[in-house]
């Protein structure tokens, strides 16, 4: 069994865990599956707003996608959410990570 289909069985009894939708779309990722990787990312987003680590992975993963407006979109959002949660170290690396798409 592959890491995603272990995941995947893993989501199917608790389909809410941010952990592992988080898990899946790194894995998802991984896998150059971008745009169901973007969904799983959202869906993080959508269980934990303040799960800063998938803004960051999603917009690392845009940029690799030469996708840099969207990759500073999902950033400066994951910026907000740092500030506003007062995770400065996520913060900086979100921000020095924007200054390089510049």
């Amino acid at each position: 069994m592959t890491r995603r289909e272990k995941i995947e069985e893993l989501l199917k009894t608790d389909p809410t865990d941010v952990f592992l939708n988080y898990s899946y779309a790194m894995e998802l990722a991984k896998l150059n599956e971008i745009d169901l990787a973007r969904q799983f990312f959202q869906k993080v987003r959508d269980l934990d707003s303040n799960y800063v680590s998938a803004y960051f992975q999603e917009g690392q993963m845009l940029a690799a996608q030469a996708e840099p407006d969207a990759a500073r979109q999902i950033l400066q959002s994951g910026i907000e959410v740092a500030r506003k949660i007062g995770d400065d170290h996520a913060r900086g690396e979100m921000s020095d990570f924007l200054q390089s798409l510049s």
